[in-house]
């Protein structure tokens, strides 16, 4: 009779790895929201102080270029998205780019609900990027800078030509704050409060180009455009709207707690600090993967290998057939959670059956580096079932 596997002696710190909501910061507690300004109109004096305060500490993190606007708006990451696709889309050509399940969703917005008859899409399956060299430069194009539920990303932004007549429009939520973003290369970007530095849902963020902001006062969608998305007023840019004054209302205590996660990220060193963090969580997956013949990365190539959303599948090699492999990730994520090893890793309900693990900057890298023999345990504990 087969024996079992021995538990690993030390657990994570922190068993939380969701890639969303993700972990908070390290030494969080709810009394640091002790400040929130409640019961207060976010129109008062006070409330979009706070909300400038937000915008104003992200664009001195993030090193945003003096001449981009930046803006808190409805819906989170997803909200920011279709604002800015209903709001610039439809004077140009775009190609859409997906390789994962949000860049798909963008595709059917605009095949399906914008109706562009001059959309074309340029996709390819989980685990791999599709050819960017045929992105023309003279399109708008739609892209997630990181895929979430592939654990894909662009390696870089060299495939977006400089002198572009169209627009690039960036779904960066699980990028930004944990990965380099060339701004000069981005005329929209877009994230959530929830995502890389651990903040609360609900929120969403827009940035926008100079180029963004001409496309927004010189056109107008032959669509209707709903309350929330509308950025402009007689054909010129709602300036209120990127100094605090949002669109709808805002929860002012998530806006403290995004305050709280802002603070710590520059008390830690700033953006250089972040990635660094981050980048820390996916090399020690990859010091544990390269040692094991069970499991692998999702992504194909080393260098489209996501930080934050880090994807593992099994291999044909990890003595398991299909039927099981198939439910092995699944089972694995089962018994850490019991054990409060690993909150919420299984793989993407759309994805290839994996685990799927957030490595940002809010997840300390001795966790991950402890979490690495429970993975061992796991695997070993459902393989001998």
């Amino acid at each position: 009779m087969t024996s079992a596997p021995v538990k690993p002696a030390q657990k994570p710190v922190r068993p939380q790895f969701s890639s969303g909501p993700c972990a908070k910061r390290p030494g969080w507690s709810p009394s640091v929201l002790g400040d929130a300004l409640l019961g207060r109109s976010h129109r008062s004096g006070p409330g979009k102080a706070r909300l400038k305060e937000v915008l104003d500490r992200s664009r001195a993190l993030l090193g945003l270029p003096e001449d981009y606007r930046i803006a808190i708006v409805p819906a989170s990451d997803t909200g920011a998205v279709e604002l800015a696709m209903w709001s610039l889309l439809g004077q140009r050509p775009v190609d859409m780019l997906a390789w994962e399940s949000f860049g798909r969703t963008w595709v059917t917005d605009v095949a399906k609900q914008l109706n562009l008859a001059d959309a074309r899409v340029l996709d390819a399956g989980y685990g791999e990027l599709p050819d960017l060299s045929q992105v023309d430069p003279s399109h708008d194009v739609v892209f997630t800078w990181n895929g979430t539920t592939s654990g894909v990303r662009v390696p870089n932004a060299d495939w977006i030509a400089a002198d572009r007549g169209g627009l690039t429009i960036c779904d960066a939520t699980s990028a930004v704050f944990a990965m380099d973003i060339p701004w000069p290369k981005i005329d929209v970007a877009t994230w959530s409060w929830q995502k890389v530095l651990g903040g609360e849902g609900a929120h969403g963020m827009l940035v926008l180009s100079p180029r963004a902001v001409e496309r927004l006062e010189s056109y107008t969608p032959s669509w209707p455009m709903p309350k929330i998305f509308r950025l402009t007023k007689g054909g010129k840019l709602i300036d209120g709207v990127f100094r605090g004054e949002t669109i709808n209302t805002p929860s002012m205590l998530c806006v403290e707690d995004a305050l709280d996660s802002l603070k710590w990220a520059e008390e830690i060193g700033g953006l250089p600090a972040l990635i660094a963090r981050s980048q820390a969580n996916l090399q020690a997956v990859v010091d544990w993967a390269a040692t094991r013949d069970w499991i692998d990365f999702l992504p194909r190539a080393p260098e489209t290998r996501s930080s934050t959303s880090i994807c593992l599948s099994l291999t044909d090699d990890c003595g398991l057939d299909a039927e099981a492999r198939a439910t092995a990730p699944k089972r694995m994520a089962k018994l850490l959670e019991e054990e409060g090893v690993a909150l919420d890793i299984n793989g993407y309900r759309d994805a290839p059956a994996g685990l799927r693990i957030w490595g940002g900057a809010t997840v300390d890298p001795d966790d991950m580096k402890a979490l690495m023999p429970w993975l061992d345990w796991a695997f070993q504990s459902v393989r001998t079932a």
